[in-house]
């Protein structure tokens, strides 16, 4: 039975818990990107996403809330400063998880957790050319057939 279980323990005691996911927290904050199993980055998520949402509001009180749970000043300066000026306007959903497949060693599901807004790749520029794209093509069939028309009637004077 899984009554009562909100969370994933991750095997685990409680402080060895909060201080993973406070490393872990700290080290996606200055690097944007990192490298775990599929079920700390689950269990990361859950817990940066509200320090970054707290991070829009530059206050001393949710300065200190989130240096409670980094425990570390200068990753709530960066948070403070870098991320929270980049997701300024995104309503939630700062982090991404993309599956990379099994560790070698142990055969665990990895998986790379990056924050959004600091990936370059899957920018939303390059989708808006992408459907422009698209519409051309239906654009230069109906192009074609009028040029085609206007030589046939050319030939028939």
């Amino acid at each position: 039975m899984r009554h009562g279980k909100k969370f994933n323990h991750l095997g685990r005691k409680t402080a060895h818990r909060k201080a993973m996911l406070a490393n872990m927290a700290c080290s996606l904050i200055e690097h944007k990107r990192i490298n775990t199993t599929v079920a700390k980055a689950k269990a990361l998520k859950q817990f940066v996403e509200p320090l970054i949402t707290k991070a829009k509001e530059d206050t001393t009180h949710n300065r200190r809330v989130a240096f409670a749970k980094l425990r570390d000043k200068y990753a709530v300066s960066e948070l403070f400063r870098d991320v929270a000026a980049k997701v300024g306007d995104r309503p939630g959903g700062y982090t991404r998880i993309i599956k990379l497949g099994n560790r070698l060693g142990d055969n665990a599901d990895m998986a790379m957790i990056e924050l959004v807004d600091f990936n370059e790749i899957y920018s939303t520029g390059k989708a808006a050319k992408k459907t422009t794209r698209r519409s051309r093509r239906g654009g230069k069939a109906k192009a074609e057939a009028p040029v085609a028309e206007t030589t046939a009637s050319n030939e028939e004077e």
